[in-house]
């Protein structure tokens, strides 16, 4: 099971992940071992919430493809089980995201005492302003 929050876990089984040759510099290791993970999750077909799904599906990231497909690619490290790991986290990451909602802001009012505070600065600057101006009798 993959633990997204303390209630939210994704069974394993619908996560599928391939071994891939990673890409770039890496000497003889890269032409040998297929050390970079490919990680496909299918939204629609996993067992999460109904609203998790939407929200996922809603969001724009290149990560998910038209069809509902979440394809992460890792191959930051030359090891196969750290890159396996770190793809899991960055599934983990996106599902969670939008399993967690941000709290509604609501909206309030500056106190009185503050909007005075404001305009009195507001006042003061305008007054400094001005004091630096020539009058029209010093020419």
């Amino acid at each position: 099971m993959l633990e997204i929050t303390g209630r939210l876990a994704v069974p394993l089984a619908e996560i599928e992940i391939k071994a891939v040759r990673a890409q770039g510099a890496g000497g003889q290791n890269v032409n040998k071992v297929s050390s970079a993970i490919h990680l496909r999750f299918d939204i629609q077909a996993s067992s999460l919430p109904d609203e998790i799904k939407e929200r996922l599906l809603a969001l724009s990231d290149q990560r998910i493809t038209r069809q509902g497909v979440v394809v992460i690619k890792a191959q930051e490290f030359r090891s196969q089980e750290q890159n396996c790991g770190q793809a899991l986290d960055r599934l983990r990451d996106l599902i969670r995201s939008v399993a967690i909602l941000p709290k509604k802001r609501r909206p309030t009012r500056p106190t009185r005492s503050s909007q005075k505070q404001r305009l009195d600065s507001k006042n003061k600057r305008g007054q400094l302003k001005a004091a630096r101006k020539r009058s029209h009798l010093d020419s």
